[in-house]
């Protein structure tokens, strides 16, 4: 009882990973609508996209228990600030994909090593100490980054399409389904792979909604491809709390 009152992250469910790639696409979209669509360039963007994602990450830090608004504010903050970030150091800073996508990895890899030292452990389910919710967030952040920069380096340094690309993440999360059913690989392990790779399919989604159609994509606009989004993770945000006050209430039972 005293874990479901205070654990403060999402459990890991189907729904779960579908409001992920929601929550992706939408990073996606709504990134390039600020930078690109609007005009204000990636440094702006990533100065905008910064102060929202600090804003929804204090109020979720303050939070004494997990509410399903908050959490899924702060992951959209993560992928939004994380398309910013990919493409500032591909175009700003001139690194590129490659390099990009290595930058971030370590990043990654850093905090998640980190983490394991300072808890033997990298559990994300339930979550309590606010310290390692705070190596919970800044590893969202690194991986939904790193998922931006690695979605662009598909198409845009081995040239798929976006739908293509779209399809090989959605094919490599389908392998990680299969061996956490069916194999003894490290759960741990597997929701990190599955939680990187459904960020490029969402940026790689978003982009296949938002690009012209000479580039492969169907020419929908950022603005438009980002309110379809915004309404679907609303939905989906709903049903989530609603589920959540449900299981609290059998828990009183």
């Amino acid at each position: 009882m005293k874990t479901q009152t205070l654990n403060k992250v999402a459990e890991i469910s189907a729904l779960f990973w579908l409001m992920k790639i929601i929550a992706t696409t939408l990073g996606e979209t709504l990134g390039d609508f600020i930078a690109q669509t609007l005009g204000l360039g990636y440094s702006v963007g990533i100065l905008i996209t910064l102060a929202f994602f600090l804003i929804v990450l204090s109020v979720q830090l303050y939070s004494k228990k997990y509410v399903p608004l908050y959490f899924w504010l702060v992951i959209i903050a993560t992928t939004t600030l994380g398309t910013e970030i990919s493409d500032f150091m591909d175009r700003s800073l001139g690194l590129g994909y490659t390099y990009g996508s290595l930058v971030l990895a370590v990043g990654l890899i850093t905090t998640l090593s980190i983490w394991y030292s300072k808890y033997k452990n990298l559990e994300v389910y339930p979550i309590i100490n606010k310290n390692k919710e705070l190596f919970f967030w800044t590893a969202v952040l690194f991986s939904n980054s790193l998922g931006t920069a690695f979605g662009d380096y598909l198409s845009d340094e081995i040239g798929l399409s976006y739908l293509v690309g779209a399809l090989v993440t959605a094919l490599i999360i389908a392998f990680v389904i299969l061996l956490h059913y069916f194999t003894k690989v490290n759960q741990i392990l597997l929701f990190w792979i599955a939680f990187v790779f459904t960020r490029p399919f969402g940026a790689t989604f978003g982009d296949f909604l938002t690009k012209p159609l000479i580039k492969g994509g169907l020419d929908l606009g950022t603005l438009q491809a980002s309110a379809v989004s915004v309404v679907l993770i609303a939905i989906f945000i709903y049903i989530s709390h609603l589920q959540h006050q449900n299981k609290l209430l059998k828990d009183r039972l």
